[in-house]
């Protein structure tokens, strides 16, 4: 029977800070369903054929063999719930004995939900972009929020540990738009600000131009996170 293969495109060999708590390897998948101007990955969002395409057993070798000096591994993309090779290799990785995070933008929830039911993902990193009525225009692609609402309310009702977190695209996320969020999604348990890096080539340059928030700003935004979260905290500052 053919087992599908996934669609890896880099690796990190080893992170301290992709997977809270843990040593990882950082895998990435290739191919997006959304156009994020601010993203920095933009040749694993289009999945471009300039990337090297890396032979899974190769990277299942690596793991084997880093195994007792890696704690786990995350997934991360692009979007990894897009690869249809995702849970035939997560449960690769769970043989070997691996803890796996698993990063993704929500809009995939039975995909995130087969992942929990069959125990292949213990830790998972939702990225909440902006308020519904902004996605679209952030993403540049039509969306439904109610997606990112279902794989939310998934992850919520599971006993996986999880986080939500927001970029903060000046004008995209705003105090008002982090009030709008916490609205609609209701209480969750760790909420993740991250600053906007305009430093690396984006999707789309008009972004790029913008300043990043102050730090000052960014500590308001925090202020209103916390009203809908157990815990929140800024990173990249």
């Amino acid at each position: 029977m053919y087992i599908q293969l996934m669609n890896i495109r880099r690796l990190f060999k080893t992170s301290l800070v992709d997977y809270p708590g843990k040593v990882s390897a950082v895998i990435f998948t290739g191919g997006c369903n959304l156009r994020c101007g601010y993203c920095h990955n933009p040749e694993l969002a289009l999945n471009s054929p300039a990337l090297e395409n890396i032979d899974e057993n190769e990277v299942l070798a690596f793991l084997e063999k880093r195994k007792g000096l890696l704690d786990g591994i995350t997934v991360s993309g692009g979007e990894p719930a897009l690869d249809r090779g995702l849970v035939p290799f997560l449960e690769k990785v769970r043989s070997i004995g691996l803890s796996i995070k698993l990063d993704t933008n929500g809009f995939f929830s039975r995909v995130i939900s087969e992942c929990i039911e069959k125990r292949l993902v213990d830790y998972a990193a939702l990225d909440v972009k902006t308020s519904p009525e902004k996605y679209t225009s952030l993403t540049g692609k039509p969306i439904n929020f109610n997606d990112v609402l279902s794989t939310l309310n998934i992850l919520r009702e599971s006993s996986i540990e999880y986080e939500i977190r927001t970029t903060c695209v000046p004008g995209y996320v705003t105090v008002d738009d982090i009030n709008k969020i916490g609205s609609v999604i209701g209480r969750v348990r760790n909420w993740y600000l991250q600053q906007f890096v305009n430093r690396n080539i984006l999707i789309d340059g008009r972004i790029k131009l913008l300043a990043p928030y102050t730090t000052g700003y960014l500590k308001e935004l925090k202020t209103e996170a916390e009203k809908f979260s157990d815990f929140c905290l800024i990173r990249g500052i």
